[in-house]
């Protein structure tokens, strides 16, 4: 929380997940105690990248404290595109299994979009396969890709009532900043949003009119204080290491905004890490809860 008028308030990212993770729970068991069925999330990792190991790790553990059946593929890093999809189509029809996801990056040699198309779109919890990207962005049902869901979750609750407010996304991924800036402009969220990116000459000219700010780049200061309309929310998508001698692993993590000044300027601030994170797991287990009901 602020500790003077010219602090933000932080937007607690845990206590918003652990909130949820609650409600996650109980209704993982109240479906048990009315069905008998336990919703299953099947993970499939590749290989041993450092980072995609310990996100899976924290998957399962989520899945369990959850009340939930986790399933574990790890597979070497030599596994073919064509063994890959095989176990995807296998995991589609396995009754155990209501939700599937293929963390990503995957080795060069697969491609990524041929595998999660392979996700039977029922089963893709992560919202990443073509048919529910398209769903979402025409507004019908879907499950929608966990990050910018949990965005949506932070900024209701910051307190913000984006309709008819003025939302600026600034980064264009696939993965967060394209399905942010078609969520907030769906109807029952009703922000007009501004879309920026590497190609736009200056961002800080959207960014001082904006009620609330999405940035999710990858690259340290992207966003600082003098770009901020006065009371602003910021959410803030990135997790950067840069290297500081004081920290026992030699780095600390850091945002795509910079905090100190952002804080000055804005009305309430994600912090980084405890931000953005807790909600991406948070709601997977949401969608998987969701696609076990039907």
């Amino acid at each position: 929380m602020a500790t003077d008028s010219n602090t933000a308030r932080l937007i607690d990212g845990r206590a918003l997940a652990a909130n949820l993770r609650t409600e996650i729970a109980s209704g993982v068991a109240k479906l048990k105690a009315e069905t008998g069925v336990t919703p299953g999330l099947a993970v499939v990792l590749v290989g041993e990248n450092p980072a995609s190991v310990s996100y899976v790790t924290a998957k399962e553990k989520a899945c369990r404290e959850a009340g939930m059946y986790s399933k574990e593929v790890r597979l070497p890093e030599s596994t073919t595109e064509e063994e890959l999809v095989r176990l995807v189509r296998e995991l589609n029809v396995d009754p155990s299994i209501h939700g599937i996801l293929v963390q990503l990056p995957l080795p060069k040699h697969i491609s990524d979009k041929a595998v999660i198309d392979a996700i039977e779109p029922a089963k893709d919890v992560d919202g990443f396969t073509t048919v529910n990207v398209g769903r979402m962005l025409v507004g019908e049902s879907c499950y929608l890709p966990c990050t910018p869901h949990g965005i949506l979750k932070l900024i209701e609750f910051s307190g913000m009532d984006v309709n008819g407010r003025h939302a600026v996304v600034i980064g264009r991924s696939n993965i967060v900043g394209k399905p942010v800036a078609a969520l907030l402009s769906r109807k029952e969220v009703n922000a007009t949003v501004t879309l920026c990116h590497t190609g736009t000459p200056d961002v800080s000219r959207f960014t001082r009119d904006a009620d609330v700010v999405v940035v999710a780049t990858g690259r340290p200061g992207t966003l600082v204080g003098d770009m901020l309309k006065p009371g602003a929310v910021v959410i803030d998508v990135g997790v950067n290491r840069i290297p500081d001698p004081s920290r026992p692993r030699g780095y600390r993590l850091v945002g795509d905004a910079d905090f100190e000044s952002c804080s000055r300027v804005a009305g309430a601030i994600t912090p980084v890490p405890g931000g953005v994170g807790p909600l991406t797991i948070t709601m997977l287990l949401w969608n998987t809860l969701e696609a076990a009901k039907k």
